[in-house]
């Protein structure tokens, strides 16, 4: 009998890691209708947001709202831990500049803490994970503690 196939597209367990390991995502553009989906969906009303640019403000261009930047960096990250992350354990998150309409992300992450639980079946790993458009600018920055799978 031969042996089942493996399943690709599996995120890191546990073990997969070091600190010090770095990666990063695929790309993705933010668009128009994105912003106007994210600002229905969540009702983030603010004008900032809502308004078609105004000369008056001090970020030219659609400024798009920083929870929607983060949900996207954890959007481009979900296949470093489809099947094997069990939880998100928490994060402090910077905003570092601005993004607009138009820009293009994606993230750097780099492991930072690297631990086994009491339970010796999973681990905790925290990462610095970096937003970054195409300018080469760093729009975010946060550090999600998560707890992985072991193999």
């Amino acid at each position: 009998m031969s042996e089942a196939p493996q399943v690709v597209g599996r995120g890191f367990c546990f073990e997969d890691l070091r600190v010090g390991y770095r990666f990063r995502t695929h790309r993705r553009s933010i668009t128009e209708s994105d912003v106007a989906a994210f600002v229905n969906l969540t009702w983030l009303t603010e004008e900032l947001f809502t308004v078609a640019d105004d000369a008056a403000r001090a970020i030219k261009g659609r400024a798009v709202p920083g929870a929607l930047v983060y949900s996207f960096a954890e959007g481009l990250l979900l296949p470093t831990m489809q099947d094997t992350g069990l939880a998100f354990l928490g994060a402090s998150i910077d905003v570092k500049a601005p993004t607009l309409v138009g820009d293009t992300i994606h993230v750097e992450s780099e492991v930072t803490e690297h631990r086994l639980t009491s339970k010796r079946d999973r681990g905790l790993v925290r990462f610095l994970n970096k937003g970054i458009n195409q300018r080469n600018q760093i729009v975010l920055e946060y550090n999600p503690l998560r707890l992985l799978k072991r193999k």
